[in-house]
């Protein structure tokens, strides 16, 4: 195992994580006992790697995998995983330049209020909700 986790770059323990999710195949054993494994092997985990850096979650990889393991082309299914990711991208994006604008306001703000004035009723007179 340890040439496998070498080679694609992830602890043991993540590749038997993903044997037990059923990502990876169980793999052979040899006489002593070791796990053994193919070419295959490697090509599923830099599968998951990618699938992984393109946002999917193990179980929407599991689903990939599982749609190719059954003889079937899971591009369709990808495709669309895929675009949901990005309308979630994108979503984020926007909650996010939400956010800036409210604490470039609040910097903004603090930048204008005096400390001494802040009353033990405010807490911070920053945050209060009378801007």
């Amino acid at each position: 195992m340890g040439e496998l986790a070498n080679a694609v770059g992830l602890p043991s323990q993540t590749i038997r994580f993903y044997e037990r999710r059923g990502l990876l195949p169980a793999p052979e054993r040899g006489a002593n006992g070791y796990r053994t494994y193919d070419e295959s092997s490697l090509a599923r985990l830099r599968f998951v790697q990618t699938a992984q850096a393109a946002g999917l979650t193990l179980a929407e990889i599991g689903t990939i995998i599982d749609l190719r393991d059954d003889g079937n082309v899971p591009c369709t299914h990808v495709a669309i995983l895929i675009h949901s990711k990005l309308a979630d991208v994108r979503a984020r994006i926007r909650d996010l330049a939400l956010l800036e604008t409210e604490l470039d306001g609040l910097i903004e703000r603090s930048h204008r209020l005096d400390p001494d004035d802040c009353t033990d009723t405010d807490i911070c007179h920053i945050l209060t909700a009378s801007q």
